[in-house]
């Protein structure tokens, strides 16, 4: 049995929740952090009672000031080690920029870059005291190239792209035993694809959405075998391709256009 633990940020649901059940169903002993405590409550029982592992339940809105100072202080509290973090919470809103909420942007920014670059900072520390540990940052596709009606997220995702790539080639130089990953999903058949609460909905074929287990598996299983960069499915790693041969002008003109057709 696996007596390593790991935190998930975002766990309720979509990929966080798939995060969840794989690294159960390998044995790690789980942190579930999320804003729903009745919704983690019931992941915990029933995780705990399918794989025989201890799950504790940290119900928090990582939006809020100091969020990512009293998660770890939290977790030392109850002494607990995280060998494995994995930030997955990130929020998303579409729609003209000059349209949108700037206080809901501003929280987007909170959760999607400030907070995910403490708990970074707070546990890779921690990990290298006891050199290991791995962290896996969820990114996006979109963090490789600027997107109009997304700007802002994009704009995030590509802090975490370039802040994980970058963190990652130190701790390898370091040598203290730490793996920092960056996983970019594409377009996932998750809550975020038709929210209400985030602005506009993109109108995305089914045929283009990877599954939220998908995901999750290589994004588990590239930051465990040693990956920095994981990008899922075959049609996104064309993607992250083009994104190489084509100036980012160009490119934001063609989604440009792409989400002015398909929003609603």
């Amino acid at each position: 049995m696996n007596s390593q633990t790991a935190l998930v940020t975002g766990a309720s649901e979509g990929i966080g929740l798939e995060f969840c059940k794989i690294l159960a169903g390998r044995g790690y002993n789980l942190i579930l952090v999320a804003r729903r405590e009745r919704k983690l409550n019931e992941i915990a029982l029933e995780l705990s009672q399918s794989h025989g592992i201890q799950c504790t339940v940290v119900a928090a809105d990582l939006s809020l000031p100091q969020a990512a100072q009293l998660l770890f202080k939290n977790t030392k509290d109850q002494g607990l080690h995280v060998d494995f973090l994995i930030n997955n919470a990130g929020l998303l809103h579409n729609g003209p920029f000059c349209e949108l909420s700037l206080a809901e942007q501003e929280t987007m920014i909170t959760v999607n870059v400030q907070v995910l670059t403490s708990l970074t900072h707070l546990f890779a520390n921690d990990m290298a005291t006891r050199n290991t540990g791995h962290i896996l940052n969820v990114a996006s596709l979109a963090a490789w190239t600027p997107i109009p009606y997304q700007n802002v997220y994009a704009a995030t995702k590509a802090y975490v792209l370039a802040f994980t790539q970058a963190l990652a080639d130190e701790m390898n130089a370091e040598g203290n035993g730490v793996v920092i990953s960056a996983l970019c999903p594409g377009y996932t058949a998750t809550k975020m694809m038709d929210n209400p609460d985030q602005g506009a909905t993109l109108r995305i074929s089914p045929k283009m959405m990877m599954s939220p287990k998908d995901v999750a598996k290589q994004g588990i299983t590239g930051c465990l075998s040693g990956k920095n960069t994981i990008v899922p499915g075959i049609s996104n790693k064309i993607s992250t391709a083009v994104t190489h041969l084509v100036p980012k002008m160009t490119l934001a003109k063609i989604l440009g256009r792409f989400y002015r057709k398909n929003m609603y």
